[in-house]
């Protein structure tokens, strides 16, 4: 069972360097799920300081998109955080037609928030699995994993992709939903809940878990908003914002759901948000797949923003000359010399870019904020006074995803 770190006190002699002795917990670790490096300082099993080191997928991800064409770059955000690359997908898209200008279509708003937060549901799922792996409930991972597959499949019948999935354009998406992902969705929706309260119920009743994520890593509401924490790091801790309600996008503002927040600010208390988040996406991805919009999914050749259909190219001149224009290098998209950040709430917490446009098709500068960085950087708080077994509850807890560390 974790130690509060309150209930230990070193004699003030026992606190000299000659008494410490460092600890290089990661790269290659099964219980870092990524490539990362923490530094421990350790006395004894109990944590002293904790250094977290950058570097080592080091992708230079913001540079390239100032070398690549706005629907080139898509391709570098799926390979950001991995574990939900169609809310990467959504953001970067989300923040280039806020710097164009663009306004979506109604039914573009709705397929992108639908495929956001089965991202959503994935991404829990892993953190779920992954966590509830590290800390004794093995059974647990496997129907987490189970479910991640039939999301898995949904993603491959719209887009060819199961990880990959390369899925938004600049003014749209690669493909309309087809009527077969529409009911591989709503049978997910219907067979999804039930699966969901029986895993529950193995991690709630699981002595093993529950001992090791209850009063570990406590982060206060007023450290959190301090330390810059978002998603469910911060709702954990009382702090009751999300983007989806606050700064509304796509087709937030037509949905009834609620923000998920706890208030005890530990391991078990960001567990129990992404359970409750997982809920509030099917009733959001349930009501969208129902009032689903028609209409096109792109916006118009007028716009030149979006490229047009096959059946635009072959049978219209408007579609032929939009094509050619916006396939040519020296031609594309009209940028404004502005600059603009957007962000939307992913599965783990905001993530935004900032982009500057200067006329041409390509971002002059493109920065990114992605929650990881800021979550990686509060870890050696909240695992101070902690044993070294408690690392692998706190570090999970936050979901760090190393792609998103360096960028």
């Amino acid at each position: 069972m974790a130690i509060a770190p309150t209930e230990i006190e070193t004699p003030p002699e026992a606190r000299s360097e000659d008494y410490l002795w460092t600890l290089n917990f990661g790269p290659q670790h099964p219980a870092t799920h990524t490539t990362l490096r923490l530094v421990l300082k350790l006395e004894g099993e109990r944590v002293v300081d904790a250094v977290p080191e950058m570097g080592y997928l080091h992708s230079g991800f913001e540079k390239i998109g100032e070398h690549l064409t706005f629907n080139q770059y898509v391709t570098v955000t799926d390979r950001m955080n991995y574990i939900s690359p169609m809310a990467n997908n959504v953001a970067w898209h989300h923040s280039v037609e806020t710097l164009l200008g663009i306004d979506l279509t109604p039914r573009c708003t709705y397929i992108r928030t639908i495929v956001a937060e089965l991202a959503r549901i994935s991404d829990h799922l892993l953190w779920t699995g992954a966590v509830g792996l590290d800390t004794g409930a093995f059974t647990y991972f496997l129907y987490a994993f189970y479910q991640r597959e039939v999301i898995y499949d949904i993603f491959e019948t719209l887009c060819g992709a199961r990880f990959t999935n390369s899925y938004t354009r600049v003014g749209g998406v690669s493909q309309d939903f087809p009527p077969l992902v529409i009911e591989k969705t709503r049978a997910f929706l219907k067979t999804f809940p039930k699966t969901l309260n029986d895993m529950e119920r193995l991690l709630n009743r699981n002595r093993i878990f529950v001992d090791r994520t209850k009063g570990v890593g406590l982060l206060t509401k007023e450290e959190a908003i301090n330390r810059g924490a978002t998603g469910p790091v911060a709702r954990a801790s009382g702090v009751t914002r999300d983007l989806r309600r606050d700064e509304p996008y796509l087709a937030y503002s037509d949905f009834d759901f609620q923000v998920s927040c706890a208030s005890a600010g530990d391991c078990y208390a960001r567990y129990l948000v992404r359970m409750q988040e997982m809920r509030e996406s099917l009733k959001i991805v349930e009501q969208a797949v129902e009032n689903l919009p028609s209409g096109p999914v792109d916006v118009g050749i007028d716009e030149r923003m979006a490229l047009p259909t096959k059946k635009q190219v072959y049978s219209t001149i408007e579609g032929t000359i939009s094509h050619f224009e916006l396939s040519m290098s020296n031609r594309g998209f009209e940028v404004p010399c502005e600059e603009a950040y957007a962000a939307i709430e992913a599965p783990n917490g905001e993530l935004g870019f900032y982009l500057v446009g200067d006329g041409g098709d390509q971002a002059y500068r493109a920065r990114c904020r992605p929650p990881s960085v800021l979550n990686f950087a509060m870890f050696p708080h909240l695992i101070r006074g902690h044993t070294l077994s408690d690392v692998v509850a706190v570090l999970g807890s936050l979901n760090i995803i190393a792609a998103e560390l360096d960028r």
